[in-house]
C-alpha cells in the first residue's frame, strides 16, 4: 500500500515548501487556527500555478456546518471559482442540527463541484457514526474522507479510523488527520491502513510584540515546513514493502 501525504496550508509561501518537502497534494484553506475557512482568490490563483494538485476548502465562516441557504449560495460561488481557476478539487462537508450529514446541501454541492475532485472533512467526525458516513459519501460521488476517526486525534481515533478503512474497501480513500506528525506518522499507517495522511508540518514563526499589542496577530503564526514535510513522508512510508 503506497502512502500519500497532504499538507494543509493557509499562506501562499507554504505552498512552495509543499513542493520542495515532497507532498502529494495540498488543502487550501484560510485560517487554518479556526479548522480552516475558504482560501481568498488569490490564494486560489497561487496554487493553481503549483505543479502540485490542491484541493480548496468550501467553509464559509467558522463554527458548526449547519449552512443557512444564504451560506450555501456563497459555498456555490467558491465551488465555481475553484473550478473556474483551474484547482484539481475541493473539501466539502455539512451537516444536520442533529449531527447527521445534510444530504440535500451536500447533493447540491457535489453537483457544483462536477469532476473536480471532492474530500468529505472532518464533520464526519461529530457524527454519531462515521462509519456509515463511508457508504454515503460514496453514494454522494466523494473520493476521500479525512476524518480523525472521531476523536481529538488521529492517533487516538486510530480504531475507528480502521474500521472506516475496513468499511471502504478501496472504494474510497480514507485519510487520516489531526495531530499526525513525523513521530507518529508510521504507528497511524499501521494503526489504521488509511493510505493518506494529513498534516499542517507545521514550524512556529513570532510575531513582533507590537504586532500582538495592536492585535494584528496572536504570538505566533505557522507556515508548512519543508523538512518537517519531508521528514513526515520519510515515516510514513518507512514501513512499506519495497
Amino acid at each position: 500500500m503506497t502512502t500519500h501525504i497532504e499538507v494543509c496550508i493557509d499562506d501562499v509561501l507554504s505552498i512552495e515548501a509543499c513542493v520542495e518537502g515532497g507532498a502529494d497534494r495540498i488543502e487550501l484553506c484560510s485560517a487554518l487556527d479556526l479548522g480552516g475557512l475558504t482560501p481568498s482568490p488569490g490564494l486560489i490563483a497561487a496554487a493553481a500555478k503549483s505543479s502540485l494538485p490542491s484541493r480548496a476548502m468550501i467553509r464559509p465562516r467558522a463554527g458548526d456546518f449547519c449552512f443557512s441557504e444564504a451560506e450555501v449560495e456563497v459555498m456555490l460561488a467558491d465551488i465555481a471559482a475553484v473550478r473556474a481557476a483551474g484547482l484539481a478539487g475541493v473539501v466539502l462537508g455539512a451537516t444536520t442540527t442533529n449531527h447527521h450529514l445534510d444530504r440535500s446541501i451536500l447533493m447540491r454541492l457535489v453537483a457544483a463541484a462536477g469532476d473536480l475532485g471532492k474530500t468529505l472533512h472532518r464533520a464526519v467526525d461529530l457524527l454519531p457514526d462515521p462509519i456509515a458516513a463511508v457508504d454515503f459519501a460514496i453514494d454522494l460521488g466523494f473520493d476521500c474522507i479525512l476524518t480523525s476517526g472521531g476523536a481529538l486525534a488521529a492517533e487516538a481515533g486510530a480504531t475507528m479510523i480502521a474500521a472506516m478503512v475496513e468499511r471502504a474497501a478501496g472504494r474510497i480513500d480514507i485519510m487520516a488527520g489531526s495531530g499526525v506528525r513525523p513521530e507518529n506518522a508510521d504507528a497511524i499507517r499501521r494503526a489504521t491502513r488509511a493510505n493518506w495522511l494529513h498534516s499542517s508540518c507545521a514550524r512556529s514563526v513570532v510575531n513582533g510584540s507590537d504586532i500582538r499589542h495592536f492585535g494584528f496577530g496572536s504570538a505566533e503564526r505557522r507556515l508548512a515546513d519543508t523538512g518537517r514535510i519531508r521528514a513526515l513522508k520519510a515515516a510514513a512510508v518507512s514501513g512499506e514493502p519495497r
